[in-house]
């Protein structure tokens, strides 16, 4: 935030540790017609301010963008306090809300554009660590959208933030073994591309999510929801079962909970080996 302090020093105000009247603020800003972005570790905003996005943006319908940083477990040696893992669930619930997980630095900062111009309420998470590069200036972004990122025929792995990447790995480590995943890039939680997850499942009648997130009402609950309603296939869902997180490495924390290429392909190689396919008409 200090990059933009320095070269936008009237355009930036400090709240100071105030979560709450950080995005009371904003609102009243919006309201005001300007497209205020807030930015804090997503542990505080949406974690400590919640019910003040709820009443004040949401509600209003006022196009505030809520930047929540050290998102997910890879976040480190600060600990379960500063993991966030429920935010995407806390954030898809809300009317009006847009969510966006981008995969990269690269679709980072297309996310962030696409959101300043969007008039909506919108949701911006965000990983701490560096991590894999997959996208280019010139791959495809739009609010939205789901993106197939590598055709198969065995299951679908669909991916959001940084699990993408690791996905992308893990489906190299699936061909090896005779698995051919189909792998789809989701970057925008709220609102669900429906239709090409909807058309890749029907290829594969398998389904994978993954999340460095609770499945439980986040990423993986979103997709449970959507299948359930249109097409009911079996699923599995990867990411932080019902636990929060510890003290760490970044990669220490990932292979702890799963989420590396290695872990997660094991896991997706046994729910192929253990699960039919789901066939539409059955």
């Amino acid at each position: 935030m200090h990059l933009v302090k320095e070269a936008f020093p009237k355009r930036f105000i400090e709240i100071g540790v105030a979560e709450q009247n950080l995005v009371t603020v904003a609102s009243g800003m919006a309201r005001a017609g300007k497209i205020p972005f807030t930015s804090s570790y997503a542990a505080f905003s949406p974690g400590r301010n919640w019910e003040q996005i709820r009443t004040t943006i949401a509600l209003n319908n006022q196009p505030v963008k809520i930047v929540g940083s050290h998102a997910g477990v890879s976040v480190g040696p600060d600990g379960a306090t500063h993991q966030m893992l429920e935010d995407i669930a806390l954030m898809r619930v809300l009317p009006n809300m847009i969510v966006v997980v981008p995969g990269d630095s690269i679709e980072a900062e297309k996310a962030t554009l696409a959101i300043a111009e969007n008039g909506k309420p919108s949701y911006l998470r965000l990983a701490r660590e560096k991590t894999p590069i997959f996208t280019t200036m010139e791959s495809q972004f739009e609010i939205g959208k789901a993106y197939v990122l590598r055709e198969g025929n065995d299951v679908t792995i669909l991916g959001t933030g940084i699990m993408t990447s690791q996905l992308l790995f893990a489906a190299k480590l699936l061909q090896e073994h005779g698995v051919d995943a189909e792998v789809i890039h989701v970057p925008t939680i709220k609102p669900l591309d429906d239709e090409t997850i909807l058309n890749s499942v029907r290829k594969t009648g398998r389904v994978v999510t993954a999340e460095e997130a609770q499945i439980k009402g986040g990423f993986g609950g979103a997709i449970a929801e959507l299948l359930s309603e249109q097409l009911p296939t079996p699923l599995k869902r990867i990411g932080i079962q019902d636990r929060f997180g510890e003290s760490g490495t970044p990669k220490e924390l990932l292979d702890h909970f799963g989420l590396t290429a290695e872990k997660m392909a094991d896991q997706i190689q046994t729910f192929v080996h253990d699960t039919p396919k789901y066939h539409q008409g059955f």
